[in-house]
């Protein structure tokens, strides 16, 4: 599912405290420990962001692509307030039951193209509980808007992404913590939902073109230079060895 919240599909829970990421997380040795912590990273990674050249229209439009369960919504939220409480816009509010993935052209339209030409876009959510879509909510340009969920950089929506940001946890390991974290009543569509994933990432893969790799750590977040080799605006974000220098 786009959606990382853990009460019935179509609700949205408030932050919650991240957990840390089991994975093994490189470190700088000499990295001081204050530089190790969560908030010293999002906001590094924030003051980059918002030095960016705009990207679509006025707005610097920002992908966080991953898995489903990969806890793309919690970093996004965090991100978010760093930002100076930027504008979310959550995936799972325009994709729905019958489109998990075909919604490209809603989309731009309801949301890119206005943001592009500078317009207030306006785009009608989708209620997963009640199978239909909901009031038309509006989102004015701003300087960062962060985009979040499942297909966030697919190749119709680079051309308009500032930066692409991928959530760096395996598939399976994702794909487990979405299913412990939605629990049994949604195993069905669970089931239906990582057939759809799979083969959107084969057709039209985003970790590819992802300039930075974001994982949870313990202590927090790292992240990491992408496969495209873009870390920011003044200087790269890791060294040789491949370990961050912003964790």
């Amino acid at each position: 599912m786009t959606c990382e919240a853990s009460v019935p599909v179509g609700a949205r829970r408030p932050p919650l405290e991240c957990s840390p990421y089991r994975g093994a997380c490189a470190r700088r040795a000499d990295a001081p420990a204050s530089r190790r912590t969560s908030g010293t990273v999002i906001r590094d990674l924030a003051a980059r962001l918002r030095a960016l050249p705009p990207s679509c229209g006025p707005v610097r439009l920002i992908g966080v692509d991953g898995h489903a369960g990969s806890g793309k919504t919690t970093f996004a939220g965090r991100l978010a307030a760093a930002l100076g409480d930027a504008p979310v816009l959550h995936l799972d509010d325009i994709a729905t039951h019958e489109e998990l993935f075909r919604w490209t052209r809603r989309l731009l339209r309801q949301v890119v193209e206005p943001l592009s030409r500078g317009e207030t876009a306006r785009y009608v959510p989708y209620d997963w509980s009640a199978r239909a879509f909901g009031p038309v909510r509006e989102l004015p340009p701003a300087p960062v808007i962060l985009l979040e969920g499942v297909g966030a950089g697919r190749r119709a929506l680079r051309p308009y992404l500032a930066r692409l940001l991928w959530m760096e946890l395996a598939r399976d390991e994702a794909w487990t913590r979405g299913r412990r974290r939605d629990g049994e009543a949604q195993s069905a569509f669970w089931a239906g939902w990582v057939a759809a994933e799979r083969q959107h990432f084969v057709e039209d893969p985003s970790k590819p073109f992802a300039d930075l790799l974001v994982r949870q750590c313990s202590e927090g977040y790292e992240v990491l230079s992408g496969p495209t080799g873009t870390a920011g605006p003044d200087q790269p974000l890791t060294h040789g060895d491949g370990s961050s220098a912003m964790c």
